[in-house]
């Protein structure tokens, strides 16, 4: 009977540690997955405002902006999974490559005006919403937005303002995906290295 019992409790305390072993794991993962966005989101801000400004600055608020658009590009396009990255990167790019062409033909043409940035945000929705991509309409009007403003601050510069954020995009893009990959290179390392929970 005595054995009985505690081969009972052995059990219930096996399946305890089962029952805590993926519950660790799940906030482990979590943890992980915060620190590599974390570190993705200084990637990205350094990349734009130490190395590309050597290359070509505008003004330091600007090179600023570009940080700021790139870690937003970087926040955007992590996730949990590589392939959720990857598909949050192409909605990312449909609705920012969209966005660019139409501020930078506009820019090239009239200096920045109210009715012009709503103009080309609705102008940016239609076109969307008739290829079947109305849920990158919000993305294409935020970035609208951002780059008609800037280039309203800016207007000596305004047509550079749409290449400048494609870059910045693009970079945050690009170190977003890559850390998505290198958290699932480490991720399934550690799940092939996790023993067998015992029974």
């Amino acid at each position: 009977m005595q054995s009985d019992k505690q081969g009972a409790t052995t059990l219930m305390g096996n399946q305890d540690g089962i029952e805590r072993r993926p519950l660790l794991e799940t906030r482990g993962r979590t943890v992980a997955q915060g620190v590599e966005l974390a570190v993705a989101c200084l990637i990205s801000y350094a990349l734009i405002t130490q190395l590309l400004t050597r290359v070509y600055s505008v003004t330091r608020e600007d090179d600023l902006l570009g940080g700021m658009w790139a870690v937003v590009a970087t926040v955007f396009v992590y996730r949990e999974s590589f392939q959720k990255s990857m598909k949050a990167a192409l909605s990312r790019m449909s609705a920012t490559v969209l966005s660019f062409a139409l501020c930078l033909i506009y820019l090239l043409i009239l200096p920045f005006h109210p009715v012009g940035m709503a103009a080309l945000i609705g102008t940016g929705a239609v076109i969307l919403i008739l290829v079947d991509r109305a849920e990158d309409v919000i993305t294409a009007g935020i970035t609208t937005a951002v780059v008609m403003v800037m280039a309203g601050i800016a207007p000596q510069h305004a047509w550079t303002q749409p290449i400048l954020r494609l870059v910045d995009t693009n970079i945050g893009i690009a170190v977003g995906i890559a850390a998505a990959w290198a958290g699932m290179k480490l991720g399934s390392q550690t799940h092939r290295r996790s023993p067998a929970p015992a029974l």
